[in-house]
């Protein structure tokens, strides 16, 4: 498991308190000692110090790297690690906002209220009992057979009654506002998903409605009135294109009036629905009525054939070809049709003079056995004749022209899954009441119960009336769409009592009023997906009148129905519906399953009766369906929602939603986490992930913006960044501050395309903020390895909050830490995103070697287009006894096994006397710092003074206390008993020893060491400036902090000296890990 500790001092003023008397003690025994070892490392002599205790044999050894000589121990020189090439390795070493605010911005709607049977259940049974069960049932058994239908058909309820159980636990896990699947979809899965499959689902219930129109139109102008047609057929082989004109005129005059309708008011709606459903049931009544009639008296509808060929009988009305009357033999239309006279001797097509006409009967009876010959299927294709198989028949030696002649042909080619595509849309009512869970007075209720009584009734009438159809019905009159062979009658209608126009009247209200549901619940869909402002092109469709009625959605749904109304094919805006549809399903699934296994706190159903595996076996079917239908289809509408999907994530809107999705990614986050808490890295997968430290000002907006525009070019986009900052105080009194600098570091991180996290601390110490987001920033195996900081440029001012302590215990904290440490010098000369870098260089000083970070860090750099022009050059330094040649092929070699492209120079630095120039310089350091020094001090008396006359004020009262605050200010042994005249005295002794020690720095020699360390830091910036005074970027090794703490402000001038004259810096101090391989 993920761990984190973080240091936190206890009692910090106390021991401040403590550790300021130690210090001045320390100090002030000192100081004699210092002015000899200066940072206690007594080395060499010089000629400038006169230490007795030194020797003078090791006068000059290793000035030039003095700087670095405290890590020698852990960073090699270059040299030194060149000479081991062969060696090297590349193992790793030991060092919200609330969904209530959202529903409190949309307008409250005011409407009917309506219960489960007239809001749910019969808008889902008029639906799902439209125009398939009317006008192509019948024509899918016959073609399928009994078997293979009743599999489409349970397949398909299968997948609707799972995915009716699915949306009934989403439906009552809390309150489902207008939106109804969309709504359920979208706060299950996130706005991305919910708004793709939402309007996908939109499309789909658009074209829907186009689908119940047209089937309407079919009805009315095939089986109730076929002389309203306005385009006439007046050629042979126009019958298709004059009904697809009158289908779309007629469409689109029904659409119009239907939206006019739709636009009074949803309660017309369902008043009219009242009527539609009751003429739908009286319809299913009389089929089964039919269907029981024909056990005991089978209708008279007789089939004539011609041989096994079935013949339409819209051209004529006696089945035989000549009929005898008064001993006279003559020929009836039939003959014409196929014989060029009325004659007995006249040329007739050869079939028809081979084979016989015969008479059978359409509807034998559920008695008759004729469910055995329907039970197998018949496909067919294009263009054939609707054939009965048992029928006996003598073809011709060459089949005629058939062209003309009164057979029943088939009009598409038939296969199992265009059935199923054609089939499907019958059962995608389901939804009719979600979509308007808006209208309802309990969506929670009336949603799974009116949906899965709903599917459970029509589940059970379509099977059984596949059953019926295939034991009542003869398998030529099924396989006859338009009912060409029984008078042009609607097929269904053949079977039902008392009348064939019990059916054809109630499909047509049917079909209408499905028609109508549809118009209905598409707008108030688009409407609140409009509302909720995630797709920003159609928020103009989520304005409506002042009841809330979704008008300017219905225009827009009413332009795309008419798209549908032109394309004027039933059967061809089928199987794109059923896409739609089944994308639309197969995520309800996947939100009620995603829901079920994360076990989110808020999934708490009133609807108990599911599981997540029915909801992954009704996912699966809706993908199986959705290919076995069409695969092309399927590929094109999941391209159009991925199109969708992508569109939101770029330009929607920011939503949260505590969607599924959300808690899939933390879920996968922690198992990721968990997986990379084993151990650090391979030095393969090292990148440096970085810790910003940031500045902030009084008003809590970043003082170098520039380092955000490094980082993002350091890591474009690449593993982990966290912003760090940390503001001085309580985080009670502070946490407005803190959320309004968090505001202002995120906001300015989207401008610099610093992909990352932002975390702001509040600390009392400014010091132990730093500390804290060093130690516990990040999670687990998430947590930064490199510290990114600005060069404190105005660290010899004192009052400074961020001083040359902070940042020299910075330096030593990231050193213990085992993390790397970049810190930028004159950052505000860096480049932005927006330059370009045109030409120059990248120079990389390599003093020591430091795991590899100088040479990783150019090459992520140039990977950013900023950078991407600069050249990389490296600079490696030889000493006296150092062969350069060889130094110089052994760096080019090491950078061709690296793969890195560069410039090699190796850099020789002899040994020479240290300059006075050096010296002098040493010696101001020094002065200004004891000067310092001493200037703290006499304010610390100050402070003493005014504390002793306070405590003798008080002192009748808190005599103890005034004594041992005496105590412990005063370094020397004091009486306990205070008197006026030791006060005077212990005045004047320390006025006395502040003036002796001013005296004392105008007469101080420097320290050895100090000296030493300035000739480095002097001499290697001279010959930096000579190489790269003109490059874009230096970057430089680092040297640590000196082990003796009373070094660090002349640690901090030794930086200074080094990186005198030089525009951009980089100062990088490796983590004492390797972090690039020669391997692969």
């Amino acid at each position: 498991m993920p761990t984190s500790f973080t240091v936190v001092p206890v009692e910090a003023q106390g021991e401040e308190r403590q550790r300021d008397g130690q210090q001045r003690e320390e100090e002030d025994e000192g100081d004699e000692r210092d002015r000899c070892t200066g940072d206690g490392i007594s080395r060499e002599s010089s000629p400038f110090i006169n230490c007795a205790e030194l020797g003078r044999g090791s006068m000059y050894e290793g000035k030039n790297m003095a700087l670095f000589e405290e890590e020698m121990d852990s960073n090699p020189m270059v040299s030194s690690l060149l000479n081991k090439l062969a060696n090297y390795t590349n193992l790793t070493q030991g060092v919200v906002e609330h969904e209530a605010d959202e529903d409190s911005k949309r307008k409250e709607v005011k409407g009917p209220r309506m219960g489960t049977f007239i809001g749910v259940y019969l808008p889902c049974l008029q639906n799902i009992l439209g125009v398939i069960l009317f006008l192509r049932l019948t024509w899918i058994v016959g073609t399928a057979g009994v078997l293979e239908s009743f599999i489409i058909v349970f397949m398909c309820c299968a997948c609707t009654m799972l995915t009716a159980i699915s949306m009934s636990a989403i439906a009552t896990n809390g309150v489902v506002p207008a939106g109804g699947s969309y709504y359920m979809i979208s706060r299950s899965l996130g706005p991305e998903f919910g708004g793709a499959v939402g309007l996908c689902f939109y499309l789909g219930t658009t074209f829907a409605g186009a689908m119940y129109i047209l089937g309407t139109i079919e009805i009315l102008l095939t089986y109730i009135s076929p002389s309203a047609a306005i385009f006439k057929v007046t050629d042979a082989g126009e019958e298709t294109e004059a009904m697809l004109n009158n289908m779309r005129v007629y469409g689109t005059c029904i659409v119009i009036l239907m939206a006019i309708v739709v636009f009074v008011g949803v309660k017309y709606v369902n008043k009219l629905a009242l009527v539609f459903l009751a003429c739908v049931i009286l319809s299913i009544i009389a089929i089964y009525a039919g269907v029981i009639k024909t056990a005991f008296d089978p209708p008279d509808f007789p089939i004539c054939l011609l041989g096994n060929r079935t013949l339409s009988k819209r051209s004529f009305d006696v089945c035989a070809k000549f009929t005898e009357s008064n001993n006279e033999t003559k020929t009836t239309p039939l003959w014409l049709l196929f014989c060029d006279s009325s004659l007995l001797n006249a040329t007739c097509d050869e079939y028809f003079s081979l084979n016989n006409v015969t008479e059978i009967q359409g509807i034998p009876g559920i008695m008759s056995g004729v469910l055995t010959d329907n039970l197998w299927s018949a496909y067919s294709e294009k263009g054939s004749i609707v054939e009965k198989k048992d029928q006996p028949s003598l073809a011709g030696s060459e089949e005629s022209k058939m062209g003309g002649l009164p057979y029943v042909f088939t009009d598409i080619m038939t296969y199992f899954t265009m059935l199923v595509g054609i089939y499907f849309p019958s059962v995608t009512g389901i939804m009719a009441g979600s979509n308007r869970s808006g209208d309802l007075k309990d969506a929670q209720k009336s949603i799974p119960t009116g949906t899965i009584l709903a599917i459970s009734t029509t589940s059970f009438i379509y099977l059984s009336c596949i059953v019926l159809f295939g034991a009542c019905i003869e398998g030529v009159i099924l396989r006859d769409k338009f009912g060409e062979a029984v008078n042009g009658n609607l097929v269904v209608g053949t079977l039902a009592w008392p009348s064939p126009w019990v059916i054809v009247i109630g499909s047509f209200f049917s079909t209408c009023g499905a028609g109508l549901q549809s118009l209905t619940g598409a707008p108030r869909l688009l409407q609140a997906i409009a509302r909720d402002g995630i797709v920003p092109f159609i928020q103009i469709f989520g304005h409506g009148k002042a009841n809330g009625e979704p008008t300017w959605a219905l225009l827009l749904t009413v332009g795309i129905c008419e798209i549908g109304i032109l394309i004027a094919s039933l059967d061809s805006v089928a199987p794109i519906l059923s896409m739609f549809f089944l994308m639309c399903y197969m995520f309800v699934n996947l939100a009620c399953a995603v829901q079920t296994l994360l076990r989110t706190p808020n999934w708490r159903p009133r609807f108990k009766y599911y599981h997540w595996t029915l909801s992954f076996v009704g996912m699966s079917l809706c993908l199986a369906l959705m290919f076995i239908c069409s695969w092309y289809y399927a590929l094109i509408a999941m391209l159009i929602a991925g199109c969708i999907y992508k569109y939101i994530e770029y330009r929607g809107a920011e939503k949260e939603w505590g969607d599924g999705i959300r808690g899939l990614s933390l879920n996968a986050a922690r198992y990721a986490l968990l997986r990379v808490e084993d151990g650090p890295p391979h030095t393969k997968n090292w990148r440096p992930q970085l810790l910003v430290l940031l500045n902030l000002d009084n008003e809590q907006l970043v003082k170098h913006p520039r380092l955000l525009s490094f980082t993002s070019q350091l890591k474009a986009g690449k593993g982990l960044t966290i912003v760090g900052s940390v503001l001085q105080g309580i985080y009670l009194d502070k946490c407005t501050e803190t959320h309004k600098a968090e505001e202002n570091v995120k906001a300015l991180m989207g401008i610099e395309k610093t992909k990352g996290f932002c975390q702001i601390v509040v600390s009392p110490n400014f010091r132990d903020g730093i500390s804290y987001l060093i130690q516990s920033a990040g999670l687990g195996g998430m947590k930064h390895n490199t510290v990114l900081m600005a060069w404190p440029q105005s660290w010899k001012q004192a009052e400074n909050h961020f001083s040359w302590k902070n940042f020299v215990d910075t330096v030593r904290e990231t050193t213990s830490a085992q993390q790397a440490l970049l810190v930028a010098k004159n950052i505000d000369l860096f480049p932005t995103n927006q330059e370009r870098f045109t030409e120059g260089n990248i120079d990389v000083w390599w003093i020591v070697h430091d795991g590899g970070m100088l040479m990783l860090l150019p090459f992520l750099l140039r990977q950013h287009k900023v950078w991407r022009k600069c050249k990389m050059r490296i600079f490696t330094v030889a000493q006296m006894d150092d062969n350069s040649i060889q130094m110089k092929k052994d760096l080019q070699m090491f950078l061709y096994h690296l793969r890195l492209n560069a410039q090699v120079e190796v850099v020789e630095m002899f040994e020479n006397d240290i300059s006075a120039f050096t010296y002098e310089k040493t010696l101001m350091m020094e002065q200004r710092s004891q000067m310092l020094k001493q200037m703290q001090l006499s304010k610390n008396e100050r402070e003493r003074e005014a504390q002793l006359i306070h405590d003798k004020n008080t002192a009748s009262r808190s005599a103890p206390a005034v004594e041992a605050s005496v105590a412990a200010a005063v370094p020397e042994k004091v009486q306990m008993t205070w008197t006026k005249e030791k006060f005077v005295a212990e005045k004047h002794k320390n006025k006395d020893s502040n003036v002796s020690g001013f005296k004392d720095i105008f007469n101080m020699k420097p320290n050895q060491s100090n000296v030493r360390r300035m000739h480095t830091a002097v001499k290697l910036n001279g010959v930096v400036l000579n190489k790269s005074q003109h490059a874009q970027l230096v970057l430089l090794n680092m040297p640590g902090p000196p082990k003796n703490r009373k070094g660090d402000e002349n640690y901090m001038e030794f930086l200074e000296v080094l990186t005198e004259g030089l525009d951009r810096v980089l100062l990088v101090r490796g983590s004492g890990r390797e972090v690039i391989t020669i391997y692969s």
